[in-house]
């Protein structure tokens, strides 16, 4: 049997991708497609929003001609691919004539014509329509946000809002952002969505007028520290038609995503604790802001969301019990926490400190192995499933653009265009009883000083 190879990103697949599928069919007896994993897009430099790697896996079943389709995710992949597989022919589309050659030590090499007149980049610009987003804050935060819409395709920043003029005049500047609203109901009026990037105590009221008047939202984390204020939002979103995203940026990670779909295809067996934990031993001057009661200040507002990430995507988010214990400054702002959360068949902790130093990993314990992470865990870029048979274990190794923020923006902008009101990497129901959990604490709640 001569067996068939190819690769592609399919992104809005189009005829061009079928005649060359079914081209490449014909050159044996056994068609293996391998589309790209949801990552750059090299020949763009952006991230794509329009098709996720599952619904371009989908519709290259849907056109009868793959027998077997992988996943690409590495650089390399081709050549083990072709050994793994016993490859006869690699074919390719004939725009890459003669980069390809070196796979030729290895099996035929085949650069197939294209279909003239059509690509994803004609097809993608003729349909493409662009998100246009304000931001509300012109703090730390946002001054990381604006550059990464850069890299993401259908977004781009329009109008900034802050209570402080000038530095919302000096960021709109600085970037070249066209408007700078004299208030957040004209910020509002002016856009598709709106970024808040406010302190805590703001979110709500914020994301509650965003939604009345017919915007999309995406929310820094913590969305909100009340699940009643939550499940209201998301309710309202649900109404009305609109996407509302928490801005946790470690759940849009492809590494980290990575490692959920590891943990809960069973390779470490069942999970049976989790431990995850994140500190900054800043100076008091450095955490102003953080450490400000007024402004809800405290390591568990401030980080807790993190954490509470892993556990409540790998045990689900109906715990029995929660126990949280705090040393409290003469402010009475807790400078370190520790969560202990109790589920039927495990249990999780966290631990976070504000001028505290904790390890800054994540251990994910199951009954066949378990998932190390070093710090800083949230910024995954390199994890290892370990065993007991050391020879088993594995090391997965990712690249992390700092700051890191292209991946929430690519999945919200992803939500807007392809009209899904949810995201699957970080669900309402799950941002929800991250606010519970910081109700919980306000309301003192099983909570111990220390």
């Amino acid at each position: 049997m001569k067996k068939v190879i190819t690769y592609g990103t399919y992104d809005l697949l189009h005829q061009g991708h079928v005649n060359l599928l079914k081209r490449a069919k014909e050159l044996g007896d056994y068609l293996i497609v391998g589309v790209t994993n949801d990552s750059f897009d090299r020949e763009r430099g952006k991230l794509n929003v329009r098709n996720n790697v599952l619904e371009r896996v989908e519709a290259v079943k849907e056109t009868g001609y793959a027998d077997q389709i992988v996943i690409e995710d590495y650089v390399g992949q081709k050549i083990d691919d072709i050994q793994k597989y016993d490859v006869d022919i690699f074919a390719i589309g004939s725009d890459w004539e003669g980069k390809f050659d070196y796979l030729k030590e290895y099996c035929e090499v085949v650069y197939l014509p294209r279909t003239e007149g059509i690509s994803s980049t004609m097809l993608r610009a003729e349909t493409e329509f662009v998100v246009k987003v304000g931001v509300s804050g012109c703090g730390r935060i946002a001054s990381r946000f604006i550059p990464e819409t850069d890299m993401v395709d259908a977004v781009k920043v329009t109008a900034l809002y802050d209570i402080d003029a000038e530095a919302a005049s000096a960021m709109a500047s600085k970037y070249g952002i066209e408007t700078v609203s004299a208030s957040y109901e004209e910020l509002v009026d002016s856009v598709d969505a709106v970024y808040i990037a406010t302190p805590h105590l703001c979110h709500y009221a914020q994301a509650k007028y965003a939604l009345e008047n017919g915007r999309h939202v995406l929310c820094e984390t913590p969305l909100v520290l009340d699940g009643g204020q939550a499940r209201e939002l998301y309710a309202l979103a649900e109404e009305k038609g609109l996407v509302l995203l928490e801005a946790n940026k470690t759940a849009y990670s492809p590494a980290f995503n990575h490692i959920i779909t590891l943990v809960k295809s069973g390779m470490i067996g069942d999970v049976v604790g989790i431990d995850a934990s994140e500190s900054k031993l800043w100076q008091a001057k450095e955490l102003k802001r953080e450490l400000d009661p007024a402004q809800a200040g405290g390591s568990l507002f401030e980080m807790g969301s993190y954490p509470l990430l892993p556990i409540f995507r790998l045990l689900g988010t109906d715990y029995r019990n929660i126990n949280i214990y705090s040393r409290l400054n003469e402010d009475g702002v807790d400078v370190y926490t520790r969560g202990v959360l109790m589920f039927d068949n495990a249990v999780a902790s966290f631990q976070l400190g504000l001028g505290v130093k904790t390890e800054g990993n994540l251990v994910i314990s199951g009954t066949a192995g378990y998932v190390y992470v070093p710090s800083p865990w949230w910024k995954t870029d390199y994890f290892e499933l370990r065993y007991e048979d050391q020879n088993k274990n594995k090391k997965y190794f990712y690249t992390w653009s700092e700051p890191g923020l292209r991946y929430e923006i690519q999945e919200f902008v992803s939500c807007i265009v392809n009209k899904r009101l949810h995201s699957s990497r970080l669900t309402p129901k799950e941002s929800i009883r991250m606010a519970d959990v910081m109700q919980r604490f306000t309301d003192r709640v099983n909570f111990y000083e220390i």
